[in-house]
């Protein structure tokens, strides 16, 4: 299927692995230029490799910590003009609520709520002067169902949520859309650390709590970062101008609910 944004300039965040280099990927093989982020090095070239094998018309790598003003004036600077902005960015670790001091929690809000809003508010004017834009925020399933530990997450997402529902209907008449994915348990770095980290605290191997936690998802697996990839390219097609100011849940049927 032809996605018609062979061309346009894309910046994804937190791109040189897990969910954002399969975004990268996909878009790539719809023939897009992508700009790729993250801060490892090595893992963004291996990541340029994979999008040029995929068929991106280009790649620019910005080795940046994206929430930084100077990370986002990097990643602007690299795609001037951009078309598709793919908002991710690691979120705080996992701890109880109660061991959160303030550093901890404006920390928090600034990478998953703040950061992407400054990067929309900086993309937008180019976006609706060209009259075609599609912004996609990777949040978690855990803004809809909670997930103890990820309070700060998630609250920092659902924040981010809340926030874009009005700005994705002001620009929605510009061909512009902004939404949500919420991707439920994946097989991403970071899955098999909070495996590894579950497994100790509940004195099991590895592989048994893996097992357990795949056969809890009514899918019996966990999502493979490919097909999450597939889904954020439809979401950035021409073909999706008429999908606006949703939160797509992407998790194998974990959130249990019929509408």
């Amino acid at each position: 299927m032809d996605l018609g944004i062979a061309g346009k300039n894309a910046i994804v965040c937190a791109s040189s692995r897990g969910l954002g280099r399969a975004c990268a990927i996909a878009l790539s093989r719809a023939g897009a230029h992508v700009t790729i982020n993250g801060r490892n090095e090595e893992k963004l070239k291996e990541a340029a490799d994979l999008c040029l094998a995929a068929g991106a018309h280009g790649v620019n790598i910005v080795n940046a910590d994206v929430s930084t003003p100077e990370g986002q004036d990097k990643l602007l600077n690299a795609c001037p003009e951009c078309d598709i902005l793919i908002n991710n960015n690691g979120g705080p670790p996992l701890k109880d609520f109660r061991e959160l001091d303030r550093d901890a929690i404006v920390a928090g809000v600034e990478q998953n709520m703040v950061t992407p809003i400054e990067l929309i508010q900086r993309v937008l004017p180019g976006m609706q002067a060209r009259k075609f834009g599609r912004i996609l925020n990777i949040t978690s399933s855990s803004v809809k169902s909670p997930i103890l530990g990820l309070d700060l997450s998630s609250g920092a997402r659902a924040g981010l949520t809340a926030f874009l529902a009005g700005p994705a209907r002001a620009v929605a008449g510009d061909n512009i859309t902004i939404n949500c994915i919420l991707p439920g348990m994946f097989d991403t770095d970071r899955l098999k650390g909070s495996t590894v980290t579950q497994a100790k605290l509940k004195g099991v191997s590895v592989e048994e709590m893996a097992e357990a936690r795949a056969q809890s998802v009514p899918a019996k697996r966990f999502g493979s970062p490919e097909e999450f990839g597939e889904l954020a390219a439809f979401l950035c097609s021409a073909q999706a101008g008429y999908i606006t100011g949703q939160s797509i849940l992407i998790d194998g049927g974990m959130f249990n609910a019929s509408i």
